[in-house]
């Protein structure tokens, strides 16, 4: 362990003191408040935009600018905007019903920041993933640290020092360092832990976090399948897969991980999929619209599953001839069977498995005998046959005849479902997850309720027993 790394968590405990202390003196901030540091944010990241999307470009050794607008500037900007306009109805005390027996009372449920909240960013939206949490936890009242991935050093430092120069440390803090940082950050007696990240790192975050019974919110991955359906224009599904599927280079929570295909139609699907991809990229080289894979121990892990795939006897379909740096070639993958780390493992990459299918119960059972995905994609307008996928089917998410574009639905919360997460956040949600909604029960000087005190066996007593425990 380097030196510095004991100073570095040493440093992390001592801020999150702080701002526990900072969050006991100020336990209920205003909607006034909330209202303002909201607006601070929304103005930096408008302010910068430039300067984060080269950073971000800078830590994938290219990423292309346009995919940082709309996938990341773009959508925290209005998330922030939609907090600001509905943040009074969602602070506003629930009122609730008292029954007839235990009148005169009220009843309400008081929603109240938790505290110091923990938000654990992955290096593949930096930006997003880091200000999408943030803006639910700043929006219920709390008080915010958050851990950078050390993937993304650029954009890691770049967000410090803008967040530092709206929020004071014991507000909002940003931290940066290793993996020993991060081990140490999911440790910390948080009020709540969100993380975004891989499944089997995310079961290492829910462990530490149970040490302090810190309840946690795990946005995870998975395999996340596309089902194209027996009667869709092939010419449609194709487009709007493989939009999901080349953004970010596949490097997508929410991206199609695999795309099952009526037997059938196999042909005509590779022939559209192929065209659409070289529609939305005539060239990989020096294509400023394509981005890079992260870093090269990532590049190396699709490569190795990719020979893997092709040693187990896939049939393997580049749809560039050239690659260029850490610029994949996007391939599909024909032939494949469940002996392939494709096939169960997340890909996170530019690589897209073809399954063949009979009928839709046939690929309905299929999803099924696997673990639950994050986002399931249908495509095919039979309006029967969509009811059919979304009672038949468990995901944290669906699209029908489209895909990953449910992500950035201000009114829809994001979550997965068992391996795919726990929890969920986005807009109201987001508030949801970062506040207590505190039970209220008020009664005044009229206490009806000594009609059942002891001694029992008082006529009255049998009288009201007759009446409400029937």
């Amino acid at each position: 362990m380097s030196a510095d790394i004991p100073q570095a968590i040493a440093a992390m405990e001592a801020v999150f003191q702080r701002q526990r202390s900072a969050f006991l003196a100020a336990p209920m901030p205003s909607e006034e408040d909330r209202v303002r540091w909201l607006d601070a944010l929304r103005d930096v990241l408008a302010t910068h935009q430039p300067a984060l999307i080269e950073a971000i470009s800078a830590d994938f050794g290219h990423r292309s600018a346009d995919e940082t607008l709309l996938a990341e500037i773009m959508p925290s900007l209005h998330g922030i905007r939609y907090a600001c306009r509905h943040l009074r109805r969602w602070m506003k005390p629930s009122r609730r019903r008292v029954g007839l027996a235990f009148q005169p009372a009220s009843a309400r449920v008081v929603y109240q920041p938790l505290g110091v909240v923990g938000i654990i960013v992955p290096w593949n939206y930096p930006l997003y993933l880091a200000i999408g949490p943030l803006i639910g936890a700043l929006a219920a009242g709390n008080r915010v640290m958050l851990k950078m991935s050390e993937s993304t050093p650029a954009t890691g430092q770049l967000l410090k020092t803008l967040l530092a120069q709206i929020f004071p440390e014991d507000q909002v803090a940003l931290v940066l360092g290793d993996v020993e940082v991060g081990c140490a950050f999911a440790r910390l007696p948080l009020d709540h832990l969100l993380f975004t990240g891989a499944t089997h790192i995310g079961r290492d975050v829910m462990r530490a976090a149970a040490e302090n019974l810190t309840p946690v919110t795990l946005e995870l991955g998975g395999k996340s399948p596309a089902i194209v359906s027996a009667t869709v224009p092939l010419v449609d599904a194709a487009e709007r897969i493989a939009f999901g599927k080349c953004m970010n280079a596949g490097q997508t929570c929410v991206a199609p991980d695999y795309v099952l295909v009526p037997q059938e139609r196999i042909e005509g699907f590779v022939s559209a999929y192929r065209e659409a991809v070289q529609r939305l990229y005539p060239s990989l080289a020096d294509n400023p619209d394509y981005t890079a894979i992260i870093n090269d121990r990532q590049l190396t892990r699709l490569q190795d599953c990719l020979d893997d795939a092709q040693a187990k006897g896939a049939r393997i379909m580049p749809l560039f001839a050239e690659a260029q740096q850490r610029r994949m070639p996007h391939c599909l993958l024909l032939e494949v069977n469940e002996h392939m780390r494709v096939m169960h493992e997340e890909i996170f990459g530019p690589l897209l498995p073809v399954v063949p299918y009979g009928d839709l119960d046939e690929a309905l059972a299929y999803v099924n005998a696997r673990p639950r995905p994050l986002a399931l994609y249908y495509f095919g307008y039979d309006r029967a046959e969509q009811q059919r996928v979304l009672e038949k089917t468990h995901s944290g998410g669906v699209c029908l005849n489209d895909t990953l574009l449910h992500v950035a639905q201000d009114d829809l919360p994001f979550g997965g479902i068992g391996p795919s997460g726990m929890g969920q956040y986005h807009g109201r949600e987001g508030f949801l997850t970062f506040s207590k909604a505190k039970s209220l029960f008020i009664k005044q000087r009229f206490n009806a309720a000594r009609l059942v005190y002891p001694p029992y066996g008082r006529w009255w007593q049998k009288l009201i027993y007759a009446l409400f425990i029937r």
